[in-house]
């Protein structure tokens, strides 16, 4: 019963259960604990782990590996990776899961340092801990780093499983590498691997966030209706709507509404992604409103684009009203999307205001300090666009490079302003020169004062 109920929506029954075992005089056993220690994990309860463990340690089952790894994996649930590292080193025998349990701690985590140098001292890896590694590095953001240990992995000898090809594919879509992901579901296919509904889900993202639109709604379409979730909708919306194809995304919610599917935050996120690209405002405040009519409350996301959308259409006033009315904080995004709103519209005022919000709510972002200097030298006024630089450079925040990635022919390529590292940076500075010798007679002289102020060293 206790093992059933962690396994259940209720994983607290199973601490219920083991009080009442104890009441009635039930002696527990190794089998009874790391079952304990899953319900705490799932339910994140780390006042409860610590007390399993403390009964644990009265009646001498932490010599048990079974019982020791459950403890490991709770501790890392919890965030308490200190605890499970303390415990994974006085254990006098490991196996493979005591292994991956600490992988898994530090993944949990994002200490990415600590996890290769576990990783690094293993006797032996399966495809959990590769899986481990690459899903750590995906989370953490360095997706070439998943990327580089996937061809690793394959190079060892290591056939993915689902959980690693979901990892990989994440870390295709956030780089945009679609030839690389291309490359993946069809390892997928080659592999045999079982097409689940998760999985699924992972290519249909991967392709609609690469741009690959009809890629996306081919896999999409082959899964049955009867068999979609929410979440395979929302990936497939939200790629209508990132790619400019507004009205297909609004057909698609009335098709999942059809189909009995119901929207959850994300799917009305992606809606009003879909009204800010299309400039639709009654469109906006319906999808907004239809949060609340459907119990769900509006996040720091949804206003954001509801600032957005009003921003895009010029109704700034309306949009700055809006964030000082909100029943929330206002974030630097949402101050971000007006400041871009006032900019593309002229409002210099409001943006000058807006600006210096942003420099106060965010005083050690490099990006707030430009976006004020550009407001003051777009109205030229050259000397307080200055003084803001130099603000910036007394606070000593610096101004961190701007990275880019192309894809050719399935390689990524990375670059940073200045770059001179990348073997064909000769080539590329030929061309970009001929490019810039083409535009500069037919540009103004008051742009290309800006142009002059916007390429000074920062």
């Amino acid at each position: 019963m206790i093992r059933g109920y962690s396994d259940s929506q209720k994983p607290d029954k199973s601490i219920l259960l083991f009080v009442d075992m104890l009441r009635n005089g039930i002696v527990p056993d190794y089998l009874t604990y790391p079952f304990l220690a899953k319900a705490c994990a799932r339910l994140s309860e780390i006042r409860r782990g610590g007390c399993i463990h403390g009964v644990i340690l009265r009646d001498g089952f932490l010599s048990d590996r079974f019982v020791s790894n459950s403890l490991i994996h709770m501790y890392g649930s919890c965030g308490d990776v200190i605890s499970a590292r303390k415990l994974f080193d006085e254990m006098h025998s490991r196996n493979l899961v005591s292994w991956n349990s600490m992988l898994d701690a530090y993944a949990k985590c994002g200490n990415m340092d600590l996890m290769k140098e576990v990783f690094d001292l293993m006797p032996e890896r399966d495809v959990v801990s590769w899986s481990s590694l690459i899903d750590g590095y995906s989370k953490v953001g360095e997706y070439t780093e998943a990327l580089a240990v996937f061809e690793r992995m394959k190079a060892a000898g290591q056939k993915a499983n689902e959980v690693t090809m979901v990892s990989v594919l994440c870390a295709c879509a956030h780089l945009g590498a679609l030839e690389q992901g291309k490359m993946m579901h069809r390892y997928v296919v080659d592999n045999g691997l079982p097409l689940t509904l998760v999985l699924r889900t992972s290519i249909v993202d991967m392709y609609a966030k690469c741009g690959a639109v009809d890629e996306a709604l081919a896999v999409f379409h082959g899964v049955p209706r009867r068999k979609t979730d929410t979440l395979i909708w929302n990936a497939m919306i939200g790629g209508l709507a990132n790619h400019g194809f507004v009205q297909e995304s609004f057909e698609m919610y009335m098709e999942m509404q059809n189909f009995g599917i119901v929207p959850d935050e994300i799917t009305y996120l992606c809606l009003l992604s879909s009204c800010v690209h299309g400039g639709l405002v009654k469109k906006a405040w319906h999808f907004f409103e239809s949060l609340g009519k459907g119990g769900i409350t509006p996040k720091a996301e949804h206003y954001t684009c509801m600032v957005d959308v009003l921003a895009r259409a010029g109704q700034l006033l309306d949009a700055y009203k809006f964030i000082c009315q909100m029943p929330i904080q206002p974030t630097a995004s949402m101050f971000g999307a007006l400041l871009n709103g006032c900019m593309n519209h002229g409002d210099l005022d409001l943006a000058e205001v807006v600006g210096k919000k942003l420099v106060e709510l965010e005083p050690d972002h490099d990006g707030r300090y430009v976006g004020l200097s550009n407001v003051y030298a777009i109205g030229k006024r050259w000397a307080e666009a200055r003084t803001t630089r130099e603000i910036m450079d007394t606070r000593g925040v610096k101004k961190l490079a701007g990275i880019s990635f192309v894809e050719i022919l399935g390689t990524l390529h990375r670059f940073i302003a200045h770059e001179k590292v990348h073997p064909k940076c000769k080539e590329i500075y030929m061309v970009l020169d001929a490019i810039m010798t083409q535009m500069r007679p037919n540009t103004d002289t008051e742009t290309q004062e800006l142009i002059s102020f916007f390429n000074e060293d920062m």
